[in-house]
């Protein structure tokens, strides 16, 4: 997956078309439109959805460069312009602060998926069903639940777990979503007990037998959604981009076959969101202005 440092380099639109170009659906247009700058977090989710969102708006005729970035970089980013837009907003709750911080400096187009989830995880064949009841199981799983990078609102909500929960023997340890999932399948390899940070949609959940622990303190809260969120100005200087990242929504089930290829195969995350556009033009249609 290629990304490129972020910068304002947006391309004058060019007036000359290429030879014999068409303007049909499912064919990038031949007008150089300028370039669209896209950060997200290193998700699995996120790394699918920008991948989708890029290789859309390049059949729609833009350039696109991606930026990995932390969460709290990631919304910086956008608000103070250095990125267009962001695809991987988790709201109302993980990312809360951030919205709060900058809020007044981006524009929300809302939710571009629905039923989300966040929580603790175990494999199915744990006994321990509960978040209440880890504590006083800390020996199963090392006192240790694995999580994910420190920077992620998932983990500022773990902390508040192990505060409400009165932890004493439970510690939370910090890494990143890959070596979270390195963990789980080296536990799950062994039979052992694991618990982890998790979030859902996840390829982890295709993959393995796995259940949320129940939260009755409800610190992770409901179910949450996907927010797309743009830079002030987007719209005035690039409507068609700024229209396609509006109508961009899909389900978590959409978003799982993206996510699956990208974990059973060899290819980059963007040729495979490339095919999976490719093959789902029926659904990338709705999210391409009419004249695209």
């Amino acid at each position: 997956m290629t990304q490129q440092p972020l910068n304002r380099r947006i391309r004058a639109a060019s007036l000359a078309l290429i030879a014999g170009a068409g303007l049909t659906a499912g064919t990038a247009q031949a007008q150089d439109k300028g370039t669209v700058e896209l950060a997200y977090v290193e998700w699995s989710s996120e790394v699918a959805s920008t991948n989708v969102v890029r290789a859309v708006l390049e059949q729609a005729g833009y350039e696109v460069d991606i930026t990995s970035l932390s969460a709290a970089a990631m919304w910086q980013a956008v608000s103070t312009g250095d990125a267009d837009a962001i695809v991987a907003a988790w709201l109302p709750t993980t990312h809360a602060d951030y919205l709060e911080r900058v809020g007044d400096k981006v524009v929300d187009l809302g939710p571009n998926l629905n039923g989300t989830k966040l929580g603790l995880v175990v494999p199915a064949y744990t006994d321990v069903d509960s978040i209440a009841e880890l504590d006083a199981n800390a020996d199963t799983f090392d006192g240790t639940i694995t999580g994910i990078d420190p920077g992620a609102g998932l983990m500022s909500l773990t902390e508040k777990v192990v505060e409400q929960y009165d932890f004493e023997e439970m510690d939370l340890q910090s890494g990143s979503g890959a070596t979270m999932t390195a963990a789980l399948d080296s536990a799950i390899k062994n039979e052992q007990d694991i618990v982890v940070t998790a979030w859902t949609p996840h390829w982890m959940f295709a993959r393995w037998d796995l259940k949320y622990l129940e939260d009755p303190k409800d610190v992770y809260g409901g179910a949450e959604q996907i927010h797309t969120i743009t830079r002030q100005g987007l719209e005035e200087e690039m409507p068609e981009a700024y229209a396609i990242l509006d109508a961009f929504e899909w389900t978590p089930e959409q978003m799982g076959e993206v996510m699956l290829m990208n974990q059973s195969g060899d290819a980059e995350p963007y040729e495979n969101a490339k095919q999976w556009v490719e093959e789902n033009q029926d659904v990338v249609q709705e999210w391409l202005p009419a004249e695209s």
